[in-house]
């Protein structure tokens, strides 16, 4: 009897906890702020290497930049204060929305007024700041690009008008390097828009190590045709027209030139004759004459390191990779201070690794093994002849940070905690600032010594966590499922917090799938998560994500056997992994839904189609229906050209596919979306129609890729969860 009075009391506190628990709302998510997450912004580490800076917002909206220790977390001064700003040059107000501060710390850019203009671009108002006496001065009066200081602390390059200038802070005079620049023509100092998106760039231009010298692209984009899209915002919509390469249309012509302040000249430097290619990178070596640039051929399966003498312009390669299907490009190319070696990463493994080779391009050796693959370089330690970097040796799912040294040796990982990853290390590799999730934990903030042990944490996100306590979540759990291939896929799946094994629910799936991408990971998911979480606890619905064949982490073989058929193996995939589902005793097989976003969306709209046997209902936001209306750049990666893979481009298009859709479908598109074109679900919706198929659609007038601002995202999923609510 008292076990049962026991059993039955503990049962009943669990019900009474768990009908305590609130429910989320999607007002919760996405107009009231109630799981708001917190990070740190503006963190500088600082020369000492003993102390950092950041940027603090107070409650009077005034913006500081501190300065702290990283041992103690005291704050030691207060370099920034927009109030002593606006005082000291007799403004009213001053805003500070960005910062960087010059080599010697003495001065600061200070940025305001930004406008955003493609996915990593902006202008901005700029200003020097001294910070000894806050005095301020305009760089320029209008909105300028990328102004950036040079190692000196005398001179700041900017881009205005697709031209690259210079301006002396000491005599207050500006100097134009070019003045060929033009609005869809020529671009100095800056990059198109198929470069800044599919080579995650903006900036065009860098100063030298001694601040004698700007290496800096120009762009010759008059042959690349011009795509229009309509705003919808004044009495009279106005067409908005700009450059965009689609997959097998004209590029870009691109040329390397380097500036010297000294002379007043610029030197192109010899990127060869070969005119249909790609420049993705260019990075000064440690040598202030000798300049690296980076040459990828059209296909993308070539790539070289080239090694330019700026006074010259002559250019030689030093290395090259060559692979069957396509080359990434990272950032991942460190000059070391010996001004004799150089370290980068590469798949020739069929893994991604890190290497060592002379900058003569004698190759010295491999200095990480194994089946699993390095992320990302985080730095050289020179005084201690140690590479930092992030890796995924633990779990696909994993990205941990290890520390080896320049012989391969002695590796550690200094974050051995289970979850995601990542770290910014001080310029003398003592501390790191340390990001840390887990997918049912939102990011910890912490300050670690380059052991890993933490020294303090900046942000633990305790509100969150506490709000999290006080709603209905569920954990999130990873599994693995295999297909007919023997393949085996990593899953994650989110079940009713009351969920019974003997009752059947429906199912929502949630894709992406694209090439080296990754949704199957343990780290905190954000406002997607969120989301599922409301789906599964307020509604009932048992929710998972499956990393199909073409994702990454898990070498080049996993990873590229797309290649050329883009959409026919991840569909495959989610399909099998669907069935998968489907025959758990706790699954409704009848009444499972997949839903998508960009690439995505493109999945969802294939799985509606080709899967229409197995999904009862698709929703595919943003999506891409006809790679022969993506971006040169990405699409041929994967696709080749469309003259050279027809079948390729045809045959696993959603378009092509539209006269099997039964199920339910709704298709979302933002008119302003400059990346995937409106005109893919144009496209989409125009077949469907004219096969007579039922679907439900929702266009956001004016809106880009993001599809957000103001009530939009509410808006916008409100949408989609009715659209689940009555179709699935």
């Amino acid at each position: 009897m008292i076990k049962k009075g026991i059993i039955y009391l503990t049962l009943l506190l669990i019900s009474n906890y768990l009908h305590a628990q609130k429910l989320i709302s999607l007002e919760d998510i996405w107009k009231n702020g109630v799981f708001s997450s917190k990070s740190v912004y503006g963190f500088i580490p600082l020369n000492d290497g003993k102390s950092y800076c950041r940027m603090v917002n107070s409650a009077k909206n005034e913006q500081f930049v501190v300065k702290y220790s990283y041992e103690t977390g005291m704050a030691l001064d207060t370099l920034i204060n927009s109030k002593t700003i606006a005082l000291n040059n007799n403004l009213g107000e001053f805003f500070i929305e960005s910062y960087t501060l010059s080599k010697d710390e003495k001065k600061a850019i200070i940025t305001n007024g930004s406008n955003s203009i493609y996915r990593h671009s902006s202008e901005d108002y700029s200003y020097v700041l001294e910070l000894a006496n806050h005095k301020l001065t305009a760089v320029r009066t209008e909105r300028i690009m990328y102004a950036t200081i040079d190692p000196t602390g005398k001179n700041v390059a900017y881009v205005y008008n697709n031209n690259l200038y210079v301006f002396d802070i000491i005599k207050n005079k500006t100097k134009a390097i070019s003045k060929d620049g033009l609005k869809n023509k020529i671009i100095n100092g800056a990059v198109d828009w198929v470069y800044e998106e599919e080579f995650s760039m903006s900036v065009g231009f860098y100063w030298n190590n001694d601040g004698s010298s700007i290496a800096y692209y120009r762009f010759d984009e008059s042959k690349v045709p011009e795509f229009s899209m309509t705003k919808y915002e004044n009495l009279y919509p106005e067409n908005y027209t700009f450059k965009y390469p689609k997959a097998g249309e004209p590029n870009s012509t691109v040329d390397v030139f380097v500036y010297n302040l000294k002379s007043g000249k610029s030197k192109k430097m010899n990127t060869g004759s070969e005119n249909d290619q790609y420049i993705p990178r260019i990075t000064w070596t440690n040598n202030n004459n000798l300049l690296s640039i980076q040459r990828l051929n059209r296909l993308q399966n070539k790539w070289e390191l080239l090694i330019a003498d700026s006074k010259n312009g002559n250019t030689k390669t030093i290395i090259e990779d060559t692979d069957r299907y396509y080359i990434d490009i990272t950032d991942d190319l460190i000059f070391l201070p010996d001004n004799e070696n150089f370290i980068y990463t590469s798949e020739k493994s069929q893994y991604r690794h890190i290497y060592m080779y002379k900058i003569n391009g004698e190759f010295i050796r491999q200095i990480t093994y194994g089946e699993y693959d390095v992320s990302e370089i985080k730095g050289f330690d020179a005084l201690n002849n140690t590479i930092y970097y992030s890796s995924y040796e633990n779990s696909p799912l994993e990205k941990h940070i290890y520390k080896i040294d320049i012989n391969g040796e002695s590796k550690t990982d200094i974050t051995p905690q289970n979850g995601m990853h990542n770290a910014t290390f001080n310029n003398t590799f003592t501390y790191f600032i340390h990001f840390h999730s887990t997918i049912n934990s939102p990011s910890e903030i912490s300050i670690c010594d380059n052991s890993g042990k933490t020294i303090r944490f900046l942000e633990k996100n305790d509100k969150l966590k506490n709000k999290i306590a006080e709603y209905k979540f569920s954990k999130a759990e990873f599994g693995k499922l295999l297909i007919n291939t023997g393949e085996s896929l990593n899953y994650w799946i989110i079940k009713p917090l009351n969920f019974d094994s003997t009752k059947k629910y429906p199912l929502l799936m949630f894709v992406y799938g694209g090439p080296g991408s990754q949704q199957v990971t343990n780290s905190w998911g954000g406002a997607n998560y969120l989301w599922h979480q409301m789906l599964a606890n307020t509604y009932g619905y048992i929710i998972a994500c499956v990393d199909n064949r073409g994702t990454g982490a898990r070498g080049s073989v996993f990873k590229k056997i797309t290649y050329r058929q883009l959409g026919k193996y991840e569909s495959d995939d989610q399909i099998s992994a669907a069935k998968y589902f489907g025959n758990l005793n706790y699954i409704d097989k009848n009444r499972i839904g997949i839903w998508g976003w960009s690439y995505g969306g493109f999945m969802s709209s294939i799985c509606i189609t080709k899967g229409a046997d197995v999904f009862k209902t698709a929703i595919a936001v943003a999506p891409v229906t006809n790679w022969r209306y993506y971006d040169n750049i990405y699409t041929e990666r994967y696709m080749q050209l469309p003259k050279d893979n027809a079948d390729g481009y045809d045959d696993n298009s959603p378009v092509n596919m539209a006269d099997k859709l039964k199920g339910n479908y709704l298709i979302i598109h933002g008119t302003g979306d400059d990346n995937v074109h409106f005109q893919n679900s144009v496209a989409m919706v125009d077949k469907l129609i004219d096969l007579n198929k039922s679907f439900e659609s929702a266009y956001y007038p004016n809106k880009n890729h993001g599809i957000y601002g103001g009530n939009t995202r509410l808006h916008l999923f409100t949408l989609m969860t009715d659209f689940i609510l009555k179709k699935l």
